[in-house]
């Protein structure tokens, strides 16, 4: 493989809970992913993103880690992994891990040292802080409401969580928790995995002073995230992990970091600067929410914010480093019922939202169910969500602010991160085929209609066009290696841009509504290419001429021409 083999890539993440569950106990399991490498093989990925497979008590559904180097009992053993990791290799796939290292499970043995006595060894492996005046050391609000920091009675102390409770944030200004770290990443790359994707990367530097953070309004604690992400010595300690472990092996890594911007993204990614291979930022993520309600904000979102963001990272990241082109992950709403039309037009939207991404600048993921066109799911109760953040928002809007139970469920529906985590849906047999006991999360009960098995059998369904999308890459160096342009910026419609290398140009078309468009592209007058995919209905056209191209609802169409 060439040098930098995870720009050619195309990476596939995996939810082990809900992927394939092997042993009938309702959860998804290691064993059952390596039964289902087939499958990734013929949709023609190269990477297999997992997401947390160790051993812990699951308050957050596996980011909160008890042993590092065990796997949880309920996805199988050690010896389970190595199988999977032996039988992807030899069928040409590669292995990312999940690395959460910002925070473990107050369960950790360092915790449960750190915590014995203000005097044991570990304690300044986490934050520890005296209170002010009877109150949290700082106002700040955590990531599953309430505060961040958590009263120890038995030392008069709290320590920080910026995330649940039983998350306690490691403290990396201790230069021994960072040779641990180091010494475990040495651990699982000496196993024989292809990689890192790093969880919350960017907030493991905290401001030394914690100061209070700005209390928006209608908000009961402060914003500390200017605090703790991108923190003072973040770049330092990335520089360090990559020297100390990440230059010694032929890998991919990618960060996740919140609140991250393009100019912060290329000093984590360009090459010289020996850090990160490329981040994920959640800028686009961003479009439908903000105001007094973050997330669950439920606004319009407008075609030309999101290509303005989704632009802006391209054209900022040119020269110096790498974009990570993403839809959907583990905690974010299902694509094509966001962006898309999940009921009549839910295939043909959904081919055109894979188009969109894919041919951007940038190694592109998929989300477990993407290429199938799974949707958002609409639980009529409580009861039957699992997601902490979810139900922790739940408890405060209804029971804290009254707010209207009914509002709240649609928040929930649109935005609540157990969208992407009902069973991946393999077939029409109960339960979708992920299981033959209960399921730990309901299947999505539009599993009849929307399967695996129905897709692999159907010519025209989006598993087989995500296969056309992944082969383009590979057959023409201009997806992986040309210049992105931005086309018709004003448009509140259609998404087009070009992609420019050696001579070739590939126009990229795609219309974003559920009404017949026109691109009115003066730039190519008399000019025509060939259409290289298309997910258009009606009459094909060979050589269509580019100034006036008529879009069909939501068509994605990409052609080739010349320079």
């Amino acid at each position: 493989m060439p040098e930098q083999w995870w720009k050619e890539s195309v990476v596939y993440q995996i939810y082990p809970r809900s992927f394939n569950d092997k042993n009938g106990d309702g959860i998804g399991d290691i064993p059952g992913i390596t039964e289902k490498l087939d499958y990734l093989v013929k949709l023609g990925v190269d990477v297999i993103w997992l997401s947390p497979v160790y051993d812990s008590p699951n308050d957050d559904n596996g980011y909160d880690i008890r042993n590092y180097k065990a796997i949880m009992d309920e996805f199988g053993s050690m010896e389970d992994f190595d199988r999977l990791l032996e039988e992807a290799h030899h069928k040409g796939l590669k292995i990312v891990m999940d690395l959460v290292v910002n925070h473990t499970s107050d369960e950790h043995p360092w915790f449960v040292e750190s915590k014995s006595s203000k005097d044991s060894p570990k304690r300044g492996y986490y934050i520890w802080k005296e209170g002010q005046n009877g109150q949290p050391p700082t106002n700040w609000e955590a990531a599953f409401s309430g505060s961040t920091w958590e009263y120890d009675e038995s030392s008069d102390e709290y320590y920080l969580h910026i995330f649940s409770k039983k998350q306690p944030d490691l403290n990396w200004e201790n230069e021994e928790v960072r040779t641990e770290v180091y010494d475990m990443m040495s651990w699982w790359l000496d196993k024989g995995i292809d990689g890192f994707r790093m969880d919350v990367v960017n907030f493991i530097s905290k401001d030394p002073s914690f100061p209070d953070g700005e209390v928006q309004e209608g908000k009961a604690y402060g914003d500390g995230s200017p605090y703790f992400m991108n923190g003072p010595r973040i770049h330092e300690f990335l520089h360090e992990m990559n020297k100390e472990v990440l230059s010694k092996y032929d890998i991919m890594t990618v960060g996740e970091m919140p609140g991250v911007t393009p100019e912060e993204g290329k000093l984590y990614t360009a090459e010289d600067r020996n850090e990160l291979n490329m981040v994920f930022h959640f800028e686009h993520m961003g479009v439908d929410g903000g105001g007094p309600l973050g997330k669950w904000s439920l606004n319009d979102w407008k075609l030309t914010d999101l290509k303005k963001i989704l632009s802006k990272w391209q054209y900022e990241l040119e020269e110096q480093g790498w974009n990570s082109l993403y839809w959907n992950n583990h905690d974010q709403p299902r694509v094509v019922s966001r962006f898309g039309d999940d009921r009549e037009y839910r295939k043909k939207s959904a081919k055109m939202l894979g188009t969109c991404l894919h041919l951007m600048k940038g190694t592109p993921y998929i989300y477990q169910g993407e290429e199938l066109g799974m949707t958002n799911v609409a639980f009529d109760t409580i009861e039957d969500y699992e997601d902490l953040e979810s139900l922790n928002m739940y408890e405060e809007r209804v029971n804290q602010y009254g707010d209207n139970i009914k509002d709240v469920m649609e928040r929930i529906h649109y935005k609540g991160r157990d969208n992407a985590r009902t069973p991946m849906q393999w077939s029409a047999e109960e339960h979708g085929g992920f299981t033959t006991g209960t399921p730990w999360l309901r299947v999505n009960p539009n599993y009849k209609t929307i399967n695996a098995e129905e897709a692999l059998d159907d010519p025209n369904s989006i598993f087989h066009y995500y296969q056309k999308l992944i082969q383009l890459r590979k057959s023409k160096d201009v997806v992986v290696h040309g210049k992105f342009d931005l086309l018709l910026e004003n448009s509140e419609d259609i998404f087009a841009y070009t992609r420019t290398y050696e001579g070739e140009v590939l126009l990229v078309l795609c219309n974003f509504t559920n009404k017949e468009q026109e691109a009115d592209l003066s730039e190519f007058h008399e000019k025509s290419g060939e259409i290289v995919l298309t997910n258009r209905e009606g009459k094909i056209l060979t050589h269509p001429d580019l100034s006036k191209v008529t879009l069909e609802p939501y068509e994605a169409t990409v052609i080739t021409t010349e320079k």
